[in-house]
C-alpha cells in the first residue's frame, strides 16, 4: 500500500469519523485540520488554507496563508469576478458578419467580413445561423472573398509562461478574438471487426486540417489510443494512432487548432457550398471596412460565459473575459497587460496592494502566477459582503461537489455533497480548491486550500482536501 494511500485512510479514520457522530465536538476543530496538515507528505508538500465564517464574521483557521502559490484555475475567481463587475450583468459577447457591394438578383457582388467579439463559446450552431441569414438575402452566389477580422486582439497566440510542449493539448487552446468550437477538433474512433482499421471521424469536419490515421480493431480487452498533431511546427496535421478493443466503446479526444479564425472562414465557406451558395473566391484576414452591411449578429450573454468558465474551468473562456475587460477599458488592440489591469483594480478593492502579487493571465495556465490562499479568501469575502445583488450569480457558476462540474465525480457523499460550492486549479505539482459552503451549524463558510510541490497524479491530493471539506462542513460551533 502506498505512503500517501496510508496517510489518507489514516486521516478518514482518524479525523473524518469521528466528527460523523451527533454530538460533534467542535473544540478540536483547529487540532483535527492541523492532525491532517502535519501528516508525513506535508514535509515535502507545501499547504495554505484558510477557513472563515462569513455569517459571524469569524477567521476558523489559517496556515501559510500569506505564501505566495500558483493558484491555477483558482484564477479564474478574479477574472470572472472582474467580469461580473466591470463587464455587468448586460454584457454580450458579439460576433458579427457583413458585406461590402450589392446584391443583384441572387449574387452578392462584394465581399463577406467575419468580425470576432471575443465569445468563446461560438459554434457550429452558431455558424450556421449566420449561413441561414445569407439565405434570407436570397444570395446563390458570393463574387468576393470571406475575410476574418481580429484587428481587436493583439498579436499573442498564447499567455505569458504557458508552456511550450502543451501546445497540443485542447484544454490550452489557441487565442483569437473569432472563435469557433472552443478551438480544438473532437476526434472519435470507432472499433470494427477484429484486424480492421477503426473508424475515425473529426468535427468540425473541414479541409484547413489534415489527419493520418492508423488505429487497429484487436481482440484483447484493451486500448491504448494516441491523438496528437504537428504542433512543434505549428501546423494543423492530426495523427491518431494506436489500436482499439473490439468490445471497446467510441473513444473520444480532441486536439488543438492552430490559427483558429482561419478554420472559422474555412468553415463558413464549406458550410455556404453545402447550402447551395457558390463561392470560388479567396480567405484571409483583414480589418472590416467601413461602408458594410451587418446581416447577421450572434449575442451571448455574459452569465452563459461565467458559469462554463467556472464549472468547466475553461481556459479559453477566462481569456476572453480578460480580452473583453481590456477592450471595454483600455481600447483597441485588446491585450492581456490591460486586461490584468482589472484584476489588480479588484485586488485594490478586496483592501490588498496589487504589486505584492503577480498575475499574467486570467485562467490560471501560467506558472508565473502567483498569489495567497488570504488573497483568495479576501477576494471571496469582498464579493460575499459588497455585492449582494452578484453573489449568487457568482456562487452559483461554481462546480457543486458530487453534482456537476469538475466537483462531479468529488465528495459524491457525506456532508460535503451538494454543499461545497468552489473552484478547483489543476497544474503540474500543483491544486487548489476555493470556495463557500454552508455549515452544520448553517454558517455560511468560505474557504481557500492550496497545496504545491508534489511528484505524480494530483488525485491523493484531492482526496485530503475532500477530506478537509467534510471538517469544514462539520463546523458546529454556536
Amino acid at each position: 500500500m502506498g505512503k500517501l494511500k496510508k496517510i489518507i485512510i489514516f486521516i478518514f479514520l482518524t479525523c473524518i469519523l469521528p466528527f460523523t457522530s451527533a454530538q460533534t465536538n467542535n473544540s478540536n476543530f483547529k487540532e483535527k485540520i492541523d492532525s491532517i496538515l502535519s501528516a508525513g507528505f506535508f514535509s515535502s508538500t507545501i499547504s495554505a488554507v484558510k477557513v472563515f465564517d462569513l455569517s459571524k464574521s469569524k477567521l476558523l483557521y489559517e496556515k501559510n496563508s500569506k505564501l505566495l502559490l500558483r493558484p491555477a484555475s483558482n484564477l479564474k475567481l478574479f477574472t470572472t469576478a472582474a467580469a461580473l463587475l466591470f463587464l455587468g450583468t448586460d454584457f454580450h459577447f458579439k460576433t458579427n458578419a457583413y458585406y461590402s457591394g450589392q446584391i443583384l438578383n441572387d449574387t452578392l457582388y462584394g465581399n463577406i467580413y467575419l468580425k470576432g467579439g471575443f465569445d468563446p463559446f461560438f459554434n457550429i450552431g452558431d455558424l450556421d445561423s449566420m449561413i441561414s441569414d445569407i439565405k434570407k438575402l436570397n444570395i446563390k452566389s458570393i463574387k468576393g472573398n470571406i475575410y476574418a477580422d481580429v484587428s481587436n486582439i493583439d498579436s499573442l497566440y498564447w499567455g505569458k509562461g504557458w508552456m511550450w510542449d502543451d501546445a497540443a493539448d485542447a484544454t490550452i487552446p489557441y487565442l483569437s478574438s473569432l472563435n469557433i468550437n472552443e478551438n480544438k477538433i473532437q476526434v472519435f474512433t470507432e472499433p470494427q471487426e477484429i484486424d480492421y482499421p477503426a473508424i475515425v471521424t473529426f468535427y468540425p469536419e473541414s479541409n484547413y486540417y489534415s489527419s493520418e490515421v492508423n488505429v487497429k480493431t484487436i481482440k484483447e480487452d484493451t486500448s491504448k489510443l494516441e491523438t496528437t498533431s504537428d504542433w512543434i511546427n505549428r501546423k494543423n496535421k492530426i495523427y491518431v494512432n494506436g489500436f482499439q478493443s473490439v468490445d471497446g466503446n467510441i473513444d473520444s479526444s480532441e486536439i488543438n487548432i492552430f490559427h483558429p479564425e482561419i478554420l472559422f472562414i474555412n468553415l463558413f465557406k464549406e458550410h455556404l457550398i453545402k447550402n447551395g451558395i457558390l463561392f470560388s473566391g479567396q480567405l484571409d484576414t483583414i480589418s472590416t471596412p467601413e461602408m458594410v452591411i451587418l446581416f447577421s449578429e450572434i449575442l451571448r450573454n455574459i452569465d452563459s460565459v461565467i458559469v462554463k468558465t467556472n464549472k468547466e474551468s475553461s481556459n479559453l473562456g477566462a481569456e476572453m473575459l480578460l480580452y473583453s475587460l481590456a477592450e471595454k477599458f483600455y481600447g483597441l488592440p485588446a491585450t492581456v497587460v490591460n486586461g490584468i489591469k482589472l484584476i489588480y483594480s479588484l485586488i485594490t478593492l478586496t483592501g490588498n496592494d496589487p504589486k505584492k502579487f503577480r498575475i499574467v493571465d486570467g485562467s490560471g495556465v501560467s506558472h508565473y502566477n502567483l498569489v495567497s490562499s488570504e488573497l483568495i479568501l479576501d477576494l471571496l469575502k469582498y464579493m460575499y459582503y459588497h455585492h449582494s445583488e452578484l453573489i449568487w450569480r457568482y456562487i452559483n457558476s461554481l462546480p457543486i461537489a458530487g453534482v456537476d462540474g469538475l466537483l462531479k465525480t468529488r465528495m459524491q457523499d457525506g456532508p460535503a455533497y451538494n454543499n461545497v460550492r468552489a473552484k478547483t486549479g489543476t497544474l503540474s505539482g500543483v491544486s487548489s480548491i476555493s470556495g463557500y459552503l454552508n455549515a452544520q451549524n448553517g454558517d455560511k463558510l468560505s474557504f481557500s486550500i492550496l497545496m504545491e510541490n508534489f511528484v505524480g497524479s494530483s488525485k491523493p491530493v484531492r482526496a485530503i482536501q475532500d477530506s478537509l471539506l467534510t471538517i469544514f462542513s462539520l463546523f458546529n460551533e454556536e
